[in-house]
């Protein structure tokens, strides 16, 4: 999917809503342990139910590496769902890779290849060399942690060098020097608030994909007076006040109902912005 794609997809929709599909066995509706694959089923509910509302989808890697092989089935048929039955929606990987060169590379085949999703999420502690390997493929993304909404983000994210200058700052101005605002975006955690000021002037064109709205207190409000650009240039993902809104039957229709509130809320911040 191309920048352009993506803010046609946005305008039309009214939303940029990404729906994160973290799908935990003990947290879904016990009735589904039935199925023979529990987690597929649940997603692929969650998908039917949400799908009007969001633009984006963002199966998290070790919500599904933690059953082991059936745990990637479960992935691989997700991701196949997706691309079949809704083709126009953007597909994040969150898997937070990122290693040496010839690693990188061999995950960015697994990613990019052979499960065909649109963008991955990527660690940059390693450097240009770790991170240009996701680089090399036409039509895909890479999202690059900036700066996250965990408390663990003033560890090292937050500190300073001689001149000042945070370390989420150095990674942003330095990373935009491998890839465009065509093939790169960045992970900025919805917490953060007035410190979307300080990414966007460094990077005032880029797309952000913004965690932490919902179950981590993230305003989205705030978000989108600091955050947004003229193409709206966010996707900010929801998942616990989602897709375990319900652990009854009706999760399915109470996760719609929660997308389409988010919706409504998006589109009141598009209008505001002109976007729409």
């Amino acid at each position: 999917m191309t920048r352009q794609e993506l803010i046609k997809q946005i305008r039309e929709k009214q939303s940029f809503l990404c729906v994160g599909l973290d799908t935990d066995l003990k947290k879904i509706p016990q009735h589904l342990l039935d199925e023979e694959d529990p987690i597929f089923a649940f997603n692929k509910a969650i998908i039917t139910a949400t799908a009007p509302y969001c633009v984006a989808y963002k199966p998290n890697l070790a919500f599904y590496e933690a059953f082991g092989v059936k745990g990637i089935v479960s992935f691989e048929k997700t991701i196949k769902f997706l691309k079949e039955q809704y083709p126009d929606h953007f597909i994040i990987a969150d898997a937070k890779r990122g290693d040496i060169g010839n690693t990188s590379a061999m995950y960015a085949r697994t990613f990019f290849e052979e499960y065909d999703v649109d963008s991955l999420t990527v660690a940059p502690y390693m450097g240009e060399d770790s991170v240009t390997p996701f680089l090399g493929y036409d039509g895909k993304w890479v999202i690059l942690l900036a700066l996250t909404s965990n408390k663990g983000s003033q560890d090292f994210q937050l500190t300073s060098s001689p001149d000042g200058e945070r370390l989420f700052e150095k990674v942003i101005r330095r990373s935009q020097q491998w890839a465009t605002d065509e093939q790169l975006m960045y992970v900025v955690g919805a917490t953060q608030g007035k410190m979307f000021e300080d990414i966007r002037r460094l990077a005032p064109t880029h797309f952000l994909l913004v965690p932490g709205v919902g179950a981590q207190g993230g305003s989205l409000e705030e978000v989108c007076r600091y955050g947004m650009n003229k193409d709206c240039g966010l996707l900010v993902n929801s998942s616990r006040g989602i897709i375990y809104a319900s652990c009854e039957k009706d999760f399915a229709e109470i996760a719609a109902e929660k997308a389409h509130e988010l919706q409504q809320q998006m589109a009141a911040e598009l209008r505001k912005a002109n976007i729409i």
